[in-house]
């Protein structure tokens, strides 16, 4: 009985993530994702071809790499996507895997956290937050946002342990 129960709870789990996107991707596998932060662009590839181009919004201070926690700034490195939150704050999220082992460093030689919490995300779910999106370019506090619909197709496409490299 046990067993049952823990398999039923699978599966409704399984079947309540297939629902957070309401598309299915039946294309090339994402192999990275790479974001041109001063392009305002991401690319979603498929080895060396481009398989979706978005342009996005960043950490509202965006010249410059991440540094510590707090400085508006979207990081820039390669990372991995690492988790994925279906409830989030924002129109769906996917992690990113920063903070790298460099990244603690570099901050913590300053005496500061490096922050976290980087992820791509839609547009906020609050209606007063979602006006002021629309209204300021690099809204975020470091990560990287795209337009609702964008994000169900990049939730439906990038997997976890897909590589993600931003470039300045």
């Amino acid at each position: 009985m046990r067993r049952r129960s823990f398999s039923i709870g699978v599966l409704a789990s399984l079947g309540l993530a297939g629902c957070a996107s309401s598309e299915r991707y039946r294309g090339p596998a994402v192999t990275s994702v790479v974001v041109n932060k001063a392009a305002r662009k991401m690319y979603l590839l498929h080895d060396e071809n481009i398989l979706r181009e978005y342009v996005v919004d960043l950490g509202f201070a965006p010249d410059g790499a991440k540094r510590i926690e707090g400085d508006g700034k979207t990081p820039e490195g390669t990372y991995w996507i690492d988790r994925r939150n279906p409830n989030s704050r924002y129109h769906l999220s996917i992690g990113i895997s920063y903070p790298n082992a460099a990244d603690r460093a570099k901050a913590h030689a300053l005496g500061k956290s490096p922050g976290g919490d980087i992820f791509i995300h839609g547009e906020p779910n609050n209606a007063e937050f979602r006006q002021r999106a629309a209204r300021v370019e690099d809204w975020t506090a470091g990560c990287i946002a795209v337009k609702n619909h964008e994000m169900e197709e990049i939730y439906a496409m990038v997997q976890n342990g897909t590589l993600i490299t931003i470039r300045p």
